[in-house]
């Protein structure tokens, strides 16, 4: 691919705008990010909060620890800690490195301050509007369809911005995806100039290899990671394969099991995920490492797990019915077999598998059991490379799989966006109940 040409330099941009650090599960974040925004155009403490949210940003606020309060869960704990300790200007770190005094105010407001939440039926996936109110005066800020996409800001009457009217205002200038295809990715992935995707990949590794390790050595949740890596340790010396492979699952693991219970540390991102993040990044590195490869043959691996998990996500959306922990596991396994030097057909083979084996475990909300979905994830991708490996495949007009690897994302991709929309308002409705 000609370093000039349109499609390589869009490849770059989506890498740039998709990988970008966040700290904690990105609903919450993107809560009081919207949150810190409505506060700093009120101009003082409000002391009423309206927090009107789509049921996917509902659902996976629900059951996640909000980092920075104290272990705190909920819709009013995010907005709480956006307006007492939030800085907008830092998006989805808006709640980082702050001090114990800030957290103590979260507390502190969620104790006199009246905040309300309501469910905001628009239509959309990612739908969210905060009003922060002081007395006779109000602000108001929206956020729609990915988690930094202010769409709408106003102040007692006096619109500041508006970009829902505007042309492609729901996309906001978010690079084209519509050119994406397998083999565009990998015609990427072997040409790219190392220089121009050097920065992103390299935070994005140590980043998500950090909050790995941190969930290893410390207690985090419902201790997948740690679990996985005990049974590891036994396959240490006499099966060097499968120790990499569980080993791979286990780290992948414990950093979702340390963001989904309260973690401090910043992750990089994939589609709006801090998990699709760790998913597609974890695995590939474990496996480098083992395999010792060159540093340029880990970053290319990881350029295609990314694009590959961003190729799937695009048609379903940033959040749905569908667990997206299962495209970047598919896309882990397709970076795995180009460690192991597959061309584009080893490559689109992995992901037909992966995607046959798993397409369909739901997404219901942010939690503890992530780390669960996520080991499954990992373990279903490297399987799909394992039986190309081993001359099995699946084969079109099995199941919703269809000839070639475009077709069966398409097919996936319109299972998770439009099949799964009733599911997702009854796996809402029952996690409402509980």
């Amino acid at each position: 691919m000609d370093r000039n040409s349109s499609q390589y330099k869009k490849c770059v941009e989506i890498l740039k705008e998709e990988l970008v650090p966040a700290m904690g599960c990105t609903e919450p974040i993107a809560v009081a990010y919207c949150a810190a925004l409505a506060k700093q155009y009120l101009g003082c403490m409000p002391d009423r909060v309206l927090v009107e949210a789509s049921g996917n940003i509902i659902k996976n606020v629900k059951s996640v620890v909000v980092p920075n309060t104290d272990h705190m869960r909920g819709l009013p704990v995010a907005a709480a800690a956006g307006i007492a300790a939030g800085d907008p200007e830092k998006k989805l770190q808006v709640i980082s490195g702050i001090s114990k005094e800030q957290i103590d105010r979260i507390g502190e407001f969620l104790n006199t301050a009246q905040i309300e939440v309501m469910h905001l039926d628009t239509g959309r996936v990612f739908d969210l509007i905060v009003t922060v109110y002081k007395d006779d005066h109000y602000a108001s800020c929206r956020i729609m369809n990915y988690h930094t996409n202010v769409v709408h800001i106003e102040k007692d009457g006096v619109t500041i911005l508006d970009r829902e009217t505007d042309a492609g205002g729901e996309q906001q200038a978010l690079t084209d995806r519509d050119f994406l295809s397998c083999s565009v990715i990998y015609d990427f992935v072997e040409s790219v100039d190392i220089e121009d995707v050097r920065d992103v990949i390299e935070r994005q590794i140590s980043f998500n290899m950090a909050i790995a390790e941190e969930g290893i050595r410390n207690k985090y949740g419902a201790e997948i990671g740690q679990t996985l890596l005990k049974g590891a340790e036994a396959l240490k010396g006499n099966n060097e394969y499968h120790y990499i492979r569980e080993k791979a699952k286990a780290y992948a693991a414990a950093g979702s099991d340390a963001r989904m219970n309260g973690c401090e540390m910043p992750v990089v991102i994939n589609s709006g995920s801090g998990n699709q993040g760790i998913t597609a990044t974890v695995p590939v590195v474990i496996f480098a490492e083992h395999l010792g490869v060159s540093e340029e043959k880990k970053i290319r691996a990881l350029v295609l797990s990314n694009l590959i998990a961003i190729y799937q996500k695009y048609p379903i959306g940033r959040l749905s019915a569908y667990c997206g922990a299962v495209n970047a596991g598919a896309g882990a396994g397709c970076g795995i077999a180009y460690l192991y030097g597959e061309g584009i057909e080893g490559i689109e083979h992995t992901l037909v598998n992966a995607l046959a084996i798993a397409s369909g475990v739901i997404c219901d909300g942010a939690k503890a059991s992530c780390a669960a979905k996520i080991s499954l994830s990992v373990d279903n991708g490297i399987f799909g490379y394992e039986m190309w490996k081993n001359g099995s495949q699946f084969l079109g007009g099995e199941g919703i799989i269809k000839k070639g690897s475009d077709n069966v994302i398409k097919n996936v991709g319109r299972l998770a966006h439009d099949g799964m929309k009733e599911t997702d308002k009854e796996i809402l409705r029952i996690m409402l109940s509980c």
